[in-house]
């Protein structure tokens, strides 16, 4: 498989020209490019968006918008996403150095990032933001880095301002570079191959580098060349790529910005990151991610905490058969459907998914017959097998994520579990129309023009 951005889009626009929307015409870099996505998600539609002049640029975005388009890159099925990923994931294999890439067509040393093609997202963001940017620093032995998205806004021409409000492993490494009182060198990915953006996006432990998780999901080892200052693994085929420290003890302005809670968020930690070297391909494609609550912001983070919490529940309680995060709980809510053997298991469930994602406010459990995917139904489960006074556990004063408006301003929440599963000694009886009376009515309206 090409690891080439370029590649991937002319591959998939040949595949499935109906699951992109071209657009010839020159476009806003204020806050057009989310305004179309918007749009299309209103009318229940959700395309690749291929735009060819925004702001002299071309610009792709909405690749992650459908699960359906993330289990091809795969080259799997929606139903069979989790498996697929651990299972390529579990493949995980060392990059290979080479020594040449189209990254390496533009090398500049004297930067000016006000020539980069930036995009603003909503009218409440401070400045236009990289939101695509994936940053890679380097770990003690060979590729025992870390890979980390981090939003970033123009500071000066040779600097961007950008946060660490996740606190996770680029923190900790941060962290390490204070204590030896010395700046943390790092490069920024803007665009890449989209199972590069995936494993980015991976939860593993501190010092499992998610570049050997990009070879597991590409079948082979990513190809990166190393950045000429700091000599940073980056892709050979990445479209731009801008290194250069973080220094841990300068702050700076950033902020606000339209994070997945849908709410503009300033908080923030205000990090500086100083740019030392530009690198971009002669043809260099800006790969946006959309911003907000979109479905591409949320699915890009989720599939791999999704299929890695699901593949864990899974093992640790053989009655879970599904797992999934809805759009409308950003990242806040799960629904887990099992088959319950004995009273008090949703509950356990619940409660180690619970502890287990840091980032969960709410689980709902429910019976295997529930559509997961479909809102209405869990709704319906809720409405129709829970107890207040019975059905609920919540736990108080634990950490959670720094961006939920509704936390504390350290991100201090409280987790709530929803049993809406039938449990023993429920009496109802679901109204069903039979297999044949359905038959009958696909037949029938075959033939009647609707």
């Amino acid at each position: 498989m090409s690891q080439d951005f370029h590649a991937f889009l002319e591959d998939y626009l040949r595949r499935y020209p109906e699951d992109v929307v071209q657009v010839a015409q020159e476009v806003s870099p204020d806050q057009d490019v989310t305004a179309v996505l918007s749009t299309l998600a209103a009318q229940g539609r959700d395309p690749m968006l291929v735009f060819e002049r925004v702001g002299g640029t071309k610009v792709v975005t909405g690749i992650f918008t459908s699960r359906k388009r993330i289990a091809r890159l795969l080259g799997t099925t929606q139903e069979n996403l989790h498996r697929v990923y651990q299972e390529r994931a579990r493949g995980a294999v060392d990059p290979k150095l080479v020594s040449a890439g189209p990254i390496l067509d533009s090398v500049e040393e004297k930067v000016d990032l006000t020539k980069l093609p930036l995009l603003r997202h909503f009218e409440t963001d401070r400045a236009p933001y990289i939101t695509n940017g994936v940053v890679v620093c380097e770990g003690s032995t060979p590729f025992s880095g870390n890979l980390s998205y981090h939003r970033a806004m123009l500071h000066s021409k040779s600097e961007l301002a950008t946060s660490l409000h996740s606190r996770g492993h680029l923190w900790r490494l941060l962290e390490l570079a204070r204590e030896r009182r010395k700046p943390l060198p790092v490069a920024m990915v803007i665009g890449a191959h989209p199972l590069f953006m995936l494993a980015a996006s991976a939860r593993v432990g501190f010092g499992a580098d998610e570049r050997r998780i990009a070879g597991g999901l590409f079948g082979s080892p990513l190809e990166v060349i190393k950045t000429p200052r700091h000599e940073i693994a980056v892709p050979a085929s990445a479209e731009f790529v801008l290194e250069g420290v973080i220094d841990p003890d300068a702050k700076v302005d950033e902020g606000p910005f339209g994070e997945f809670t849908g709410y503009s968020s300033s908080r923030t930690t205000n990090n500086l990151f100083r740019v030392e070297t530009l690198m971009r391909r002669k043809d260099a494609i800006l790969v946006d991610v959309a911003g907000g609550n979109a479905a591409e912001h949320l699915n890009l983070s989720r599939v791999p905490r999704e299929s890695e919490m699901a593949e864990k529940l899974m093992e640790r309680f053989p009655s879970v058969t599904a797992l999934h995060y809805p759009n409308s709980g950003v990242h806040f809510h799960a629904y887990v459907a099992l088959r319950a053997r004995r009273e008090g298991e949703a509950r356990q469930v619940m409660l180690g998914l619970l502890g287990w994602d840091p980032y969960l406010k709410t689980v709902i459990a429910v019976d295997d017959d529930i559509d997961l995917t479909d809102d209405s139904q869990v709704m319906w489960a809720l409405a129709t097998h829970f107890q207040p006074h019975r059905d609920v556990v919540i736990v108080g004063g634990l950490p959670g994520n720094a961006l939920d408006p509704s936390a504390s301003s350290v991100g201090t929440t409280s987790r709530m579990g929803l049993d809406a599963t039938r449990g023993p000694g429920f009496e109802g009886v679901r109204a069903k129309v039979s297999d044949a009376a359905m038959a009958r009515a696909a037949k029938l309206l075959a033939k009647v023009s609707l």
